[in-house]
C-alpha cells in the first residue's frame, strides 16, 4: 500500500487543480462580459480602430445595457429612442464615437452623456424631435455635435445655457430655430449662435423692468401715505396745543379777578 504522505499530495492536487480551473473559468467568464458583443447588434474589431458595435435600424426602443465596456464606437441610428437617460454610456470609457441620430428622441435627460468627457470625440443627434435645449445632459462633453435637422425652439432658457456649455463652438451652429420665444424676435430658420445681435430676454428684462418699478411705486406710495399721516397727525396735535395756549389768559384773568375781590373783602 501507498504511504499516507502519497494521498495527502494527491488530494492536495486534485484541489489545486480544480482551484484553478475555477479561477481559469471566472477569468474566461469575465473576458466573455467584457468583450462579448451586445444581443441584436453586430460587432466588428480592428487593431487600429478598436471595437465597433453596430446597432442600426433595429426598432430598439431603449439604448442597451449589455454594450461591450471596451466599445470605441457604437452606432444607434435609425431606432425608435425617444430619451436618453442618465448615465446611458457610464460604463464606456473607451468609446470615441456615437451615433444616435434619426431616431425620435425628445427628451435628454440630465447626465445622459455622464461620464464620456474625457474620450467622446463625435456625437451625433441630428434628425430627432429634440425642441428644449438641456445644458446638463451635456456636462463635461468638449466633442464634437451634430446637432442638425431638430426641431429646436429658441428662447431665454436657451440663451442663457450656450455660455455654460463645453461643446466644440462650432457645433452650437446646428441649433437651428423652428420657433422661439418671443415670436415676433424673428430668429426662426436662423442658427442661433450665428446671431449674436438678437437678444431672447428683452421681453424677460421688460418684465423685470416693470416688475421692479412696481415695487418702487409701492415704496413710494408707502413713503408719501406716512408722510401724509405724520402731518396730519402733527397738525392735530399742533391745533390742540394752540387751543390750549389760548385758553391760558382767560383764566389767568379770571384767577386775578378773583384775587382782587378777595382783597377788597
Amino acid at each position: 500500500p501507498a504511504p499516507p504522505e502519497f494521498y495527502w499530495l494527491l488530494r492536495h492536487s486534485v484541489v489545486m487543480c480544480l482551484l484553478m480551473h475555477s479561477l481559469v473559468l471566472m477569468t474566461f467568464c469575465f473576458h466573455h462580459a467584457a468583450t462579448s458583443c451586445s444581443k441584436s447588434c453586430y460587432c466588428s474589431e480592428s487593431d487600429s480602430g478598436g471595437k465597433t458595435v453596430r446597432c442600426s435600424n433595429l426598432q430598439l426602443t431603449e439604448i442597451p445595457q449589455d454594450i461591450p465596456n471596451d466599445t470605441q464606437r457604437i452606432y444607434l441610428d435609425f431606432n425608435l429612442f425617444t430619451t436618453v437617460p442618465t448615465n446611458a454610456f457610464a460604463g464606456l470609457p473607451y468609446l470615441v464615437e456615437l451615433d444616435l441620430s434619426h431616431n425620435e428622441l425628445s427628451q435628454l435627460e440630465p447626465g445622459a452623456f455622464r461620464g464620456l468627457g474625457s474620450t467622446l470625440q463625435f456625437l451625433d443627434l441630428s434628425s430627432n424631435k429634440l425642441v428644449n435645449f438641456t445644458p446638463e445632459a451635456f456636462e463635461g462633453l468638449r466633442s464634437r455635435a451634430n446637432l442638425t435637422n431638430n426641431p429646436w425652439h429658441c428662447d431665454c432658457n436657451l440663451q442663457m445655457a450656450m455660455p455654460h456649455v463645453d461643446l466644440e463652438p462650432a457645433s452650437l451652429t446646428g441649433i437651428v430655430c423652428q420657433t422661439s420665444d418671443p415670436e415676433e424676435i424673428g430668429v426662426q430658420g436662423l442658427a442661433f449662435l450665428l446671431a449674436p445681435d438678437i437678444d431672447l430676454c428683452v421681453v424677460m428684462k421688460r418684465t423685470t423692468d416693470v416688475a421692479m418699478l412696481v415695487v418702487m411705486f409701492g415704496w413710494f406710495t408707502m413713503v408719501i401715505s406716512y408722510l401724509v399721516y405724520y402731518v396730519r397727525a402733527n397738525q392735530e396735535d399742533a391745533r390742540r396745543h394752540l387751543e390750549y395756549l389760548k385758553s391760558l389768559p382767560s383764566k389767568q384773568g379770571k384767577s386775578e379777578e378773583s384775587s382782587t375781590i378777595s382783597t377788597v373783602v
